[in-house]
């Protein structure tokens, strides 16, 4: 028996390879198919099932792909229904793969054909459950992105009080949880950054699995203090169902060099976006303008799904060199299909050739801190409400990035705003959507809250939980 989780640390999202007797089984691939084939015929073997947890939210999975290329059964839970074949599993039923069996459980909540899927190892014993969104390191899925006619969260979170403890609560206590994601993942709110535990220490330690925990607590608990999903995750829900196109022709499409007139036409007359997915220390030097900064080497797909709005908008970048490929593939995974290609050159072709840059004033914490200190500042903090009300500069004002483009009434184009996040990363992003909208009066804090608590700014500044009103 070989099990292997193929964790993505930019969506936070475990895909599965298991592997018995030449048979293998992928459980939630993502949208590239190619790794998971690599892998099978490195281990000398086929791919007989594609299970899928649950019509994913945050990523486009590559399950039909992937079932072309192979052959493999597609296999979704009770209730899926898809435009393309699939096996739509019985609760209860019993696939086998080599000398181990996988068993279908049920477990509606995070959505309606929620399923988790019961490994028995070679001698018939329990061994783990892959549990999608229903179950998480610390948490449970979030019951509000199934949500449709009288179907309330209220009513998808008693589900999934329902499925937890009829269905994996009864499980042994050695059982291995996987599941699809961990903390960074927008499909809960407190999970762990272990990726897998056993069932017997989530019992004692998962908030959502309190033996004592009646159903109204746990709806309570579990529905409380949830954020809106992003924009893109009901877009992706509905390319899951649909079926994705495959990766190899988006990547013949976006994975392209354009020279500098082809870029600069595409930008100008055909409403391309610019997006710019070098390190923000590069961007804060030099930038096309009106080009969006996402950096490849932060939570680039999330961010992207958060902040671009129409899947369909064209999109044309700027990469590091040899990362172009990268960058095209990370978009599809959220969706992102209609990207026609990369500058040539990058950043040193444009300024060659004489084009217009634009700079992004960057400070470092300390010289922000003797600003401060002589008052009158316009202080933006850009991370998440939870972040903010834990800890935060007195008399900064919060505009959480995921809400900027809501909440742009607030900035007043005539002041100027020193901008900060946590490290750094998105408080560059928040300045270049700004700087895009007209709004150029603008500083940015380089190292962000981490950095500024190093300073001298006095301790009153920062306000605890417990005396924000």
């Amino acid at each position: 028996m070989n099990i292997e989780q193929i964790y993505t640390g930019c969506l936070a999202q475990g895909a599965y390879f298991i592997e018995s007797e030449g048979e293998v089984a992928i459980i939630d691939p993502l949208r590239e198919s190619a790794p998971y084939i690599k892998k099978a015929e490195k281990e000398n073997a086929s791919i007989k099932y594609i299970f899928e947890t649950h019509f994913h939210a945050d990523f486009v999975s590559g399950h039909l792909d992937l079932a072309k290329k192979t052959g493999g059964t597609v296999v979704f839970g009770p209730g899926a229904k898809t435009s393309f074949e699939i096996h739509e599993a019985t609760d209860g039923e019993t696939f086998n793969v080599g000398k181990l069996k996988i068993k279908a459980l049920h477990t509606p909540g995070h959505t309606l054909e929620s399923t988790t899927y019961l490994l028995f190892d070679e001698s018939g014993k329990e061994h783990a459950i892959f549990s999608g969104d229903t179950l998480f390191i610390g948490d449970v899925g979030r019951p509000d992105l199934a949500q449709k006619g009288d179907l309330t969260q209220a009513d998808l979170a008693g589900m999934l009080y329902d499925s937890l403890r009829s269905k994996i609560m009864t499980l042994p206590d050695d059982v291995i949880v996987y599941p699809a994601h961990g903390a960074g993942s927008a499909c809960g709110k407190n999970m762990s950054k272990e990726t897998h535990d056993v069932l017997g220490n989530q019992k004692k330690v998962n908030y959502a699995l309190r033996a004592d925990m009646t159903k109204e607590e746990f709806i309570k608990e579990v529905t409380d203090g949830l954020l809106p999903p992003p924009q893109y995750f009901a877009q992706n829900v509905a390319m899951n169902k649909a079926g994705a196109v495959e990766l190899d022709k988006v990547l013949e499409k976006g994975n392209v060099p354009l020279d500098i007139g082809t870029f600069e036409m595409m930008a100008n007359h055909e409403g391309a976006l610019v997006l710019d997915t070098r390190h923000q220390k590069e961007f804060v030097k030099g930038h096309i303008p009106n080009s969006i900064f996402i950096g490849i080497d932060g939570g680039f797909a999330p961010w992207v799904g958060a902040l671009i709005t129409d899947l369909q908008q064209p999109i044309i970048f700027l990469a590091e060199a040899g990362r172009e490929e990268e960058v095209v593939t990370r978009l599809s995974r959220v969706g992102y299909d209609n990207t026609f290609g990369y500058l040539e050159g990058g950043m040193d072709s444009w300024e060659q050739a004489g084009k217009d840059i634009q700079t992004l004033e960057s400070i470092s914490a300390e010289e922000f801190a003797q600003r401060y200190e002589k008052g009158d500042l316009n202080v933006m903090d850009v991370r998440k409400p939870g972040e903010f009300e834990s800890e935060h500069v007195e008399a900064a004002e919060s505009i959480p990035l995921d809400f900027i483009s809501d909440q742009m009434n607030k900035v007043d184009e005539d002041k100027t705003y020193h901008i900060h996040c946590a490290g750094g990363y998105r408080s560059v992003i928040a300045a270049s959507i700004l700087k895009a909208r007209g709004f150029h009066n603008l500083v940015d804090v380089a190292g962000g809250f981490k950095a500024i608590k190093e300073t001298n700014i006095p301790a009153t500044n920062y306000v605890c939980p417990s005396t924000l009103k």
